[in-house]
Parts: structure tokens; sequence; C-alpha cells
């Protein structure tokens, strides 16, 4: 429980700092007379003791006596406006401006009490500071400005922190650890439930990261704050890997970029758009200082691009590293699943642990299916995202190869797995009006494709189609529009707002928490691309309002991110603490949990139960059921003996055939209801008489199970997904 302290400790850190300065080392022209450059720029205020320490180095295109009027904006909000002359400052070299290199400066000015307190308090204080001092130079003669300069100014504090995405990751891997192990110990309640909200807090730290490659003139903090989360989209900056990147993209005829090899000699100035005499509507702007004077020429860099920029990643660079991530992280996940297979079966044969019956039935090349489907189910939207991305980049005929590749490769198992997981439901329909029943008896479909609805309500499984539409349509307007970011910002108000009106009314997931969960990301999404729409200033609203609702974009998804954690981290915490973590959760109301294989010797005590085990084929257990039956028949009843009509004998059904289970993934030809010796759904009539497990006719089953769906569902309010499938009295 410790590990709750330091979640807040690591996403507030950069509130930690107590050194009050404001300091700015980029320098760049907001107009059209290139009048002055700089070769090195450096300015540091602080108000403790008033000083500003100045360093300057550049070239001058002007001459004669000029005054400086300087403007200094805090998130849009004009804070300072002074005029100042060089000459009453005592600077040398400015009085008079001469034409030509300015002489290497570096001194510290004492500022008056009167400008110091005009600064606002939140200019100290918020992280990643939306602050400008802009300077325009006047000729004293004329009183016209010749020239405009303008630096970014920082407080030293920035959202932006690698403990963050560090302590997400930590997080996230512990909640897949604790749920595969929970799974593995039989409680499978909780670990649907625990691999739920980390698939949740995934796909949410995902939406914010994709916030952060759209080509938007965002805020500085928004900017950092998602780019904490770039790490889920493979965007990691490994000093070997961009060396790897850069030699295969020149090894198969690329031309690999250079923007930040050249920091060195060039000035970084991230820009959004003012309201001024010249606007600029630049995101980063590179721009030589050895360049000659009036050259404002530079790279554009925006979207996906800044965000390979922020994590030190050449442009062209960003798909094929985020592309090694992926199968870097497939292969060693899939490596660990066979050094621990290895390890189990060599020390059940060297006798040093006990084989348990689970251990021996252990179908580990279905197993090994599932955990890889699983990888590319997870990494599905960033492939989708980076493969479609590097189409309008090119950085490389081999890399464009790749992309269609993976691309390809990813659609086609990912689009599979939902055909067979809908055929598998309306099979199981319409031959037991149940969708569970397959969906939940058949190995193949829930140990390979189960991470696609197990979280939905049985009967919602075709919700899996919304969500891949949904991932879809969002990667081809990420990818597809960083020229265009007011259409992509368009698009995903009306791709959010629309998915949130569908998990609204439908309400697909499996229970009321994490329909609740799940809603309220959805809320979150729809919100944060009503923002996104703002900052694209369609609205052309002033300067300061986009600084502020910056802020505030940052704090509500700040709260909500460790919100999701703290679930994350009590749910694995509970399970690893508790011996049957499954007590903590309700039976789910499409009664999944009695066609799941029992991991354990639990006595069958509903006929929901005996109709999962006939789907499984377990005949012990069965076996046991008829023993108890008639050793202890139910006061009012007669045992009956054994028949030997195979018409009263109960059914095997597919699912019991593990050996064709796992060799063979077609359809299953599942019995046909009249078949089966057990109603579908347990009714009161049947409690009282368990013998009719045994003997009863087809006539009677359809009969107790039209009268058990409307006594079982009458008190709960049935979701609307339970209505027509079997769980009410049509």
């Amino acid at each position: 429980m410790r590990l709750l302290w330091i979640v807040p400790l690591v996403l507030l850190a950069p509130f930690a700092l107590a050194i009050r300065l404001i300091e700015s080392k980029a320098l760049s022209l907001c107009s059209s007379d290139a009048g002055i450059t700089s070769n090195h720029f450096s300015v540091v205020f602080t108000p403790q003791n008033q000083s500003l320490a100045l360093a300057f180095d550049g070239i001058s295109a002007l001459s004669g006596k000029v005054t400086a009027e300087l403007i200094l904006s805090v998130y849009g909000y004009t804070a300072l406006r002074r005029t100042l002359d060089p000459c009453d400052m005592g600077l040398e070299g400015l009085c008079p401006l001469h034409a030509g290199a300015f002489p290497v400066m570096t001194t510290n000015i004492k500022v008056p009490d009167d400008v110091v307190s005009q600064i606002p308090g939140i200019a100290y204080t918020v992280p990643d500071l939306d602050a400008t001092v802009r300077v325009y130079i006047n000729s004293t003669e004329t009183g016209k400005s010749i020239s405009c300069i303008e630096a970014t100014l920082s407080n030293g504090k920035i959202v932006y922190q690698p403990g963050v995405g560090w302590a997400t990751a930590v997080i996230s891997g512990l909640g897949v650890a604790v749920s595969s192990v929970t799974s593995g110990l039989g409680h499978s309640k909780a670990a649907t439930h625990i691999g739920t909200n980390v698939l949740a807090l995934f796909a949410f730290m995902q939406s914010q990261a994709m916030i952060g490659m759209t080509s938007v003139h965002m805020p500085p903090i928004v900017q950092s704050w998602t780019q904490n989360f770039q790490w889920s989209m493979g965007v990691i900056h490994v000093g070997f890997l961009e060396k790897l990147c850069t030699w295969y993209q020149r090894s198969t005829g690329g031309e690999p970029s250079t923007v930040l090899a050249n920091l060195s000699k060039t000035s970084i100035h991230v820009l959004k758009k003012r309201h001024s005499a010249y606007p600029i509507r630049l995101d980063l702007v590179e721009r030589d200082s050895a360049a000659a004077i009036g050259n404002t020429e530079g790279t554009i860099v925006r979207g996906i691009q800044r965000v390979g920029f922020r994590a030190h990643i050449e442009p062209t660079n960003i798909f094929l590293t985020g592309l090694i991530f992926f199968i870097g992280f497939v292969t060693i996940v899939m490596l660990l699943f066979l050094i621990c297979k290895t390890t189990l079966v060599f020390l059940m044969k060297s006798g040093k642990i006990k084989p348990t019956q689970q251990l021996q039935e252990m179908d580990w090349t279905l197993a090994a299916k599932g955990i890889f489907f699983r990888l590319i189910f997870i990494g599905f939207l960033q492939m989708c995202i980076l493969c479609l991305w590097e189409f309008t980049q090119n950085d490389s005929p081999a890399e464009v190869v790749l992309a269609v590749v993976m691309l390809v490769s990813c659609v086609v198992t990912v689009g599979v797995a939902v055909l067979r997981v809908v055929a598998y439901a309306k099979q199981s329909i319409t031959l037991h009006n149940n969708p569970a029943y397959v969906l939940y008896s058949n190995p193949i479909c829930l140990n390979k494709w189960g991470i696609m609805y197990t979280q939905y309500q049985a009967t919602a499984y075709y919700f899996l189609v919304v969500q891949l539409a949904y991932t879809v349509v969002k990667s081809l307007f990420i990818s597809l529009s960083q020229p265009a970011p007011i259409v992509l910002t368009v698009a995903l108000v009306i791709i959010e707002t629309t998915m949130l009106l569908a998990t609204s009314i439908l309400r697909p997931w499996m229970n009321r928490n994490t329909n609740v969960c799940n809603l309220a990301i959805a809320s979150i999404n729809m919100v944060n691309s009503i923002f996104l729409l703002i900052f694209s200033d369609v609205f052309d609203q002033p300067p300061i309002i986009s600084g502020v609702m910056g802020v505030v974009f940052f704090v509500y998804n700040c709260a909500f991110v460790l919100i999701l954690l703290i679930i994350v981290l009590v749910a694995s915490a509970y399970a690893v603490a508790s011996k049957n973590p499954d007590t903590r959760y309700q039976p789910m109301r499409d009664d999944r949990d009695s066609f799941l294989q029992s991991r354990s010797t639990v006595q069958l005590t509903t006929e929901l139960d005996a109709l999962g085990a006939t789907a499984r084929g377990d005949v012990k257990l069965l076996a046991s059921v008829d023993n108890d039956n008639s050793e202890n028949p139910t006061p009012g009843t007669t045992s009956r003996p054994e028949s030997s009509n195979s018409k009263n004998e109960l059914p095997l059904s597919h699912g019991g055939n593990t050996e064709h289970d796992t060799s063979d993934e077609s359809l299953p030809p599942l019995p046909n209801v009249s078949d089966l010796s057990v109603p579908l759904f347990p009714s009161e009539t049947a409690r009282r008489s368990p013998s009719i497990l045994r003997g009863e006719s087809p006539a009677t089953v359809n009969s107790l199970t039209a009268l058990t769906a409307e006594t079982r569902r009458a008190q709960n309010s049935p979701s609307p997904w339970l209505r027509g499938a079997g769980y009410e009295n049509a």
C-alpha cells in the first residue's frame, strides 16, 4: 500500500521546486524585417535578488539610436509593458546601435521593485509557463518599429517527467501480472475485473498520447502532460536504437533528418498563434544562426514529429523506433512464456513440484496463441497510427514495405478474430439462445480471443465491432490529417461524441462498476476533444482563454489518471492479499460463470452449472451429481434408475473434446438444444427436483426455461442486452 503514496508524488513532482525564476534560452524573429539575429541568447530573472542575468551574442543590420518596447505576456495576458532606453541602462554596444556583430554581452541588470511587483505569481509556480517576452526595436528619430524579436520564457517547472511514464508503465504491468497469476489460480472473476481495469487504464493513456500527436497548436502544459504517455505508443528514446534506425534508413535509400543533430547550431523556439501585427503559425522553427540575415525559412515540426522531437528522436526515426519497441516487447514476452513453460515441465518431470491437474491438462500451444494475440490486440492502435503515418513520410522504401506488412498483419489478425468471435456467438445463440454457451465453454475462443469480449456482457459481444471501428477511424484521422489540424479536431469531436452516446445508451460492459468507469473515460475523451477544438483557434478566442484552459486540461486529466491508477492498485493488492478474491465481485448477470471451466471440485448446485459441465464435457463432475442425487434424493421426489437409453444420457459438446479443440479452430458442430437433458436456465421446479437433470423431455425443459427466465430476472431490472437472449420471458 505504500506505493499509493508514490503515485501522487510522482505526478505532482514538478510543483516541488522551490527556486523561483524565469528564464529563456531561445530568441526568434517576430517580424518580416530580420534586423537582429542571435548566435547565443540566455536570460535568467530571479525575483529573490531582483537580478536579471543576460548573455547575448548576435548580429545586427540596424544602426543609430533606438529604444526598445518590452511586452511580457503570461497566458495571453499582458503582464508588463515598458519602454527601455539602452543609453539610460548603460548597455555598451547598443547606444548607439551599430551594424555588424555584437560584442559578447554578459551582464546583470537590477530590476526595479515596481517591475517585479507587476509580474503575476503564477509565472513562478505553474509548470510549463506559457509566457513570452516580445521586444519591438523602435527608431528614436522616426518613432517607428524597425524590428521585432521574441523569446519564450520558462520557470524551470515542467509536467513532463520520466518518473510519470515509468510509474504508469509499472502499475499497468503489475496489473497484467496480477491478473495472469490470479487467473492461473482459478479466480476467474477477479482476473477478469483486474484485466478490464488495466485495459481501461492503458486505453486512456493511449488516448492521452494521441492528443499529443495531433497537429494542434496546444499550450506548453498540454504538450508536456501528453508527452508523459508517449511510451504507450512506442515513442521511447534509446541511444543505440536511434543510431540503428539512422543506419537502416541510410542503408535502404532514405535520407535521415538532422533536426537534433544540429541543435548546437540552431535556436529552437516553440510557438503558438499570437494575436499581433506579425502572426506566426509555427509549432517549432529551426533557424540556422549562421545564415544570412533575412533568411527566416525553417523546418516546421508539429504533431507526431513534435512528439518525437520532445522525446529526442529524429522525425525520420519515429516509425522505426515504435516498430522496434513493439516487436521487441512481443518477443520478450513470448520468450518469458517459453522459459516459464520449460521450467514448469522440467520441475514436474524431476519431481521437485507436484503436478496439479490444471498443469497436466494445460494446453501450452493454445496458451501461447492466446498471449500472442493479446499482445497484438494491445499494440493494434499504436501500429495503425505509426504505419499509416509512415505512408505520408516515406522515410525509405524499406520502411514503407515494413509499414505495409505490419499494418496488413495486424488488421488481418484482429479482423479474423472479430469474425470468429461473432460467428461463435451467433451459432451459440441459434442453438442455445445464449451467446455465453460457446464464448465461455469453448477453450479456443476463450483462451485466444477472450480479451476482446470478456469485459462486455455476453449478449453485448458485438460491441467489440464498435470498439474496433472506433480505433481504426480515430487512427486514420490522427495519422493522415496532420497537415489539417482543424479537420482533425472536428473529426475527433464527432468520433468521441458518437462513442460517448453509444456507450451511454448501450452500456455494454459486464457490470455497473465497469460501465461507470468506461463511461467516465468516454466523457473525458469527449471533453478533451472539445478542448483541442478550442486550442486550434477555430473560435478565434483571446489567447488568455487558451492559456487558462491548458492548465484546466492538465488538472482534470491528472486527477483522472490518478484515480484509475489507484483503482488498479487497490484491485491488484486485494487479489494478492485475499485467499479468495472472487468473493469481492458479484456473479455476472450473463451467467458466464456456469460455462467456465471449473478449476476446483466445487459441487454443481444449479442446472446452469450442469449445462456448463455439459458444454465442457466434464463427465466426472456430472457423475458426482448423479451419485449425490441417487444417494440423497430431495424430499418429495424419487430417484430414477439409470436408463440404458442413450436419449437419457448427457451429451458431450465440442468443448469437452480438448484434443479436437487445440487442433481444429473451425466452428464446432454444437449439439442441438433438443438433445440436451438439462434446461438452459435454472428453474424453481428443477431446484426442488434434481432428477430433472436426467430424464425430462425437451418440452418440459423449454417450459421450465421460460418460467425460470421470468422469475430470475424480475427483481433485477435487466439490462437491454439481456432482452431477447433467453434471460426474460419473451
